[in-house]
């Protein structure tokens, strides 16, 4: 008889822990509220255009491909997806532009040409992004911080030697001014933050490992879009026998003798071996937990930023615009202030818009572009989101029309909009918040909840709202942490 999992959630850490349990003989059943798999790497489509609904940026390829291997199958037979030669194209009021290329050299030889900043800069920033990576990524992001053995390890104790040059004491933005003398480059550099949702001017500079996955590592995009992602896992997680059941809310994790013994819906109690949250952790405590002990500290702690979106389908084509493309704000310490302090946001934002079209054509009509327009902004705290969305547009619109010289709102035949409420109500996100606690502080690594818990025997979690983090690459290797620790544990 199998041991059976049952599995909370099936954002994309839910579908790998799904997959991961599956391979090592669990019987895996995975309940989910919404009608779709993949929570926030999930797509919307509306009258011929495609959208890529949630993360938009794919780097580590191989933790993706790790799981078809897992399962005996061949990645390339089921998911395809190519490197980009472009990470990302940048844009300022100025008119000055940059290409930021996979190629190091090429890339840093364009900052020398356009901003004056010396190429080696760039090349110096980016071995100390490798060397930031080498040393955390084992201990950071493959192992668990709440067991023991992760500090006694030969990794570990290798990087406590070198703790000064890891960005620990630092901030973000202190670090780059250091690497840097153009205000342009230190403020592309401390865009890194907001891969999840901190601040540059708080979150401390060991989040410069980011740069190392973009550029040293590389940016890539699923032939078939962000979604395959998900489709693609979750097509293999049912190749092995997990059962979905879609529109199945959790209402209680049933807890006895402080051991987690199966889940509560609205079918009734079914047992299982062991119990796996993939829900947001502050919600799933507010929730499906509100019988257990809560860990107060944990559920305090600041959030980090939302995100407000536009989907646009833009009936023209921009020769101009790449696959990734980042329109800065002219105050960039202003705008994180308005985000984490003012909570509202501000009049100048820095807009993203992500166009899958560039490089599959099909997912908007002939001659027109689906734009997945986006902004930072706070998490949900009781704004007037209306109002705020509405001066958002026209600000966002006006930036648009400024840099790219042209007058874009005639051109938008669709729209959707995904604000912190909405992405609340849709993937159980706690105020909204794209990736649980924010990083601002050093000490943030130590205050997400761990792969497990430490009062309920047999309950575990993976996501982005604990350890090691929010994004799709942390959110995989949550999965990963979380069935090593039921293989250790049982």
């Amino acid at each position: 008889m199998k041991e059976k999992a049952l599995i909370i959630g099936s954002g994309i850490a839910g579908i790998a822990a799904s997959i991961r349990l599956a391979v090592k003989g669990y019987q895996v059943e995975v309940f989910e509220a919404n009608a779709y798999p993949g929570g926030k790497l999930s797509e919307l489509v509306i009258q011929g255009y495609r959208f890529d609904a949630g993360p938009s940026l794919f780097t580590l390829p191989d933790q993706v491909e790790e799981l078809f291997k897992l399962a005996g199958q061949n990645p390339d037979e089921h998911f395809k997806y190519l490197k980009l030669d472009v990470a990302c194209h940048y844009f300022w009021e100025d008119g000055k532009q940059l290409k930021a290329w996979s190629d190091v050299n090429r890339f840093a030889e364009e900052v020398e040409t356009k901003l004056g900043e010396p190429a080696s800069h760039i090349r110096e920033a980016l071995k100390r992004s490798a060397f930031i990576y080498d040393h955390l990524a084992p201990l950071f992001m493959h192992r668990s911080l709440h067991k023991f053995g992760t500090w006694t390890n030969p990794q570990a104790l290798k990087s406590y030697l070198k703790m000064g040059k890891l960005g620990i004491f630092s901030t973000m933005n202190k670090a780059n001014e250091q690497q840097f003398q153009h205000p342009k480059l230190i403020q592309l550099f401390n865009r890194y933050a907001t891969y999840n949702g901190s601040n540059p001017y708080q979150t401390p500079a060991t989040l410069n490992i980011i740069p190392h996955l973009e550029f040293n590592i590389g940016a890539f995009f699923p032939k078939k879009g962000m979604h395959d992602i998900t489709m693609s896992l979750y097509k293999l997680a049912k190749s092995l026998g997990v059962t979905y059941h879609f529109i199945s809310p959790v209402e209680e994790i049933l807890v006895e003798n402080g051991k987690a013994v199966g889940v509560l819906t609205k079918e009734g109690e079914l047992r299982a071996d062991i119990v796996v949250n993939n829900m947001d952790m502050v919600n799933a405590y507010k929730t499906i937990l509100r019988k257990q002990k809560q860990p107060k500290l944990l559920l305090e702690q600041p959030k980090s930023s939302s995100a407000l979106i536009f989907y646009w389908g833009v009936k023209q084509h921009f020769p101009a615009l790449d696959l990734h493309n980042i329109l800065f704000s002219g105050d960039y310490k202003a705008e994180f202030d308005h985000i984490f302090n003012k909570g509202s946001i501000y009049s100048d934002p820095t807009v993203y818009i992500n166009i899958t079209s560039v490089y599959k054509e099909d997912d908007a009509p002939a001659g027109c572009m689906n734009w997945f327009t986006m902004i930072n902004v706070p998490n949900n705290q009781g704004q007037d989101w209306d109002k705020m969305i509405a001066e958002a547009r026209k600000n966002i619109l006006a930036k648009i029309n400024r840099i790219l010289k042209t007058d874009l709102d005639p051109l938008i035949e669709v729209e959707e909009i995904l604000d912190p409420r909405t992405i609340e109500s849709k993937t159980s996100s706690a105020q909204g918040a794209l990736y649980g606690n924010s990083s601002n502080n050093k000490f943030a690594a130590f205050l997400r909840h761990a792969n497990f818990s430490s009062d309920i025997k047999n309950l575990y979690f993976c996501g982005g709202s604990v350890h090691p983090g929010g994004g799709i690459p942390l959110s995989l290797l949550s999965a990963k942490i979380m069935t090593e620790l039921v293989v250790s544990d049982l």
